[in-house]
């Protein structure tokens, strides 16, 4: 008898335990289940609207590579090059709104491309989920182009001949064409437009010789140091990697901050379950030291979801504004 009393006193004991461990579980799984409610149920498609090899593809590829740990499902790049953007764009927003294909939106190219009539979209059609890379243009020649040491050659050879310097862009009023444009007003120059459709083809027209100058971001040329020369960047103050490298401004020419962003965004329609849980894993993946030290070469900017619409609908006002005397051809 006392061993029956005894062994139902253990097993009461050892449920008591199993509740409490348990009731614990429980707590922790319900605080997860509440931060992340939803979660994708197999690969993540990521559509990348230029081609591989393209800044936007690079930086997009290890941002992937160290958020998959985070989203807990492996993210395919998915790149639908083609229109300026705007072919991966309308892809984009023609997908499900099941939160498991994103992509990156292009500041101000997608504007841009709103602006044109490139795509059928809008602003509206997309849902931002995070800002990712926020990039400074900068003003490039080829390394070996001894007529242009300096950002006042490149101006003096300018106004010399009108209408005759080429420069390469990633496509007609896109981010960089903007940037050709603004710093050719200031200036006081004309030149001709080589819309190429993309940056790294863009680049690769200025270093093949077709184009004597270009508009790009400080990531478009990672690795490039040795091919082209930095002339001058769209920034308020110097750039720390080029310390060396005047601002336009400084110079009396175009004198505010001109870039692109590079943000991921959803179609429209999506759950704020959905865009609360990209958020929060982009957000840690951008945060990780692994993560940074592999992107050390570009700019990361985490903006929120709401901080990313904003920027969106900035952009458009910004790019529609320019129609009104900023295009000279």
């Amino acid at each position: 008898m006392k061993k029956k009393i005894a062994l139902l006193l253990v097993m009461s004991m050892v449920f008591m335990l199993c509740a409490c461990g348990g009731a614990q579980n429980a707590e922790q799984n319900g605080q997860e289940n509440a931060e992340g409610a939803w979660q994708p149920d197999g690969p993540v498609t990521m559509i990348v609207s230029y081609k591989a090899g393209n800044g936007t593809d690079l930086t997009a590829r290890i941002l992937a590579q160290y958020a998959e740990k985070y989203i807990g499902q492996t993210i395919v790049i998915e790149n639908v090059d083609g229109g300026s953007g705007s072919i991966g764009w309308s892809k984009l927003a023609e997908a499900e709104a099941d939160g498991m294909t994103i992509g990156f939106i292009n500041l101000p190219n997608f504007n841009s491309s709103i602006v044109k009539g490139l795509g059928t979209y809008t602003t509206d059609d997309f849902t931002a989920i995070c800002n990712h890379v926020t990039e400074t243009s900068i003003v490039v020649v080829r390394a070996d182009d001894d007529r242009f040491q300096t950002i006042e050659d490149l101006v003096a050879y300018g106004q010399a001949n009108d209408g005759k310097l080429i420069a390469s862009t990633n496509g007609a009023q896109a981010s960089n064409h903007i940037g050709a444009q603004a710093f050719a007003n200031s200036a006081g120059f004309t030149y001709i437009d080589l819309p190429q459709g993309n940056t790294a083809d863009e680049l690769l027209s200025l270093r093949g010789g077709e184009s004597d100058f270009c508009v790009v971001k400080v990531a478009d040329i990672s690795g490039m140091q040795s091919e082209v020369r930095v002339l001058a960047s769209f920034s308020e103050e110097r750039l720390a990697e080029y310390p060396d490298v005047p601002t336009l401004g400084e110079l009396g020419y175009y004198d505010q901050w001109l870039g692109s962003s590079r943000c991921i965004a959803a179609p429209a329609g999506v759950s704020d379950e959905v865009v609360a849980f990209y958020e929060n894993a982009f957000k840690q993946a951008m945060e990780d030291p692994e993560y940074l030290e592999a992107a050390a070469e570009f700019a990361t900017d985490y903006k929120d979801a709401a901080a990313t619409a904003q920027l969106m609908a900035d952009q458009q006002a910004f790019t529609e504004g320019l129609s009104d005397g900023f295009w000279y051809e």
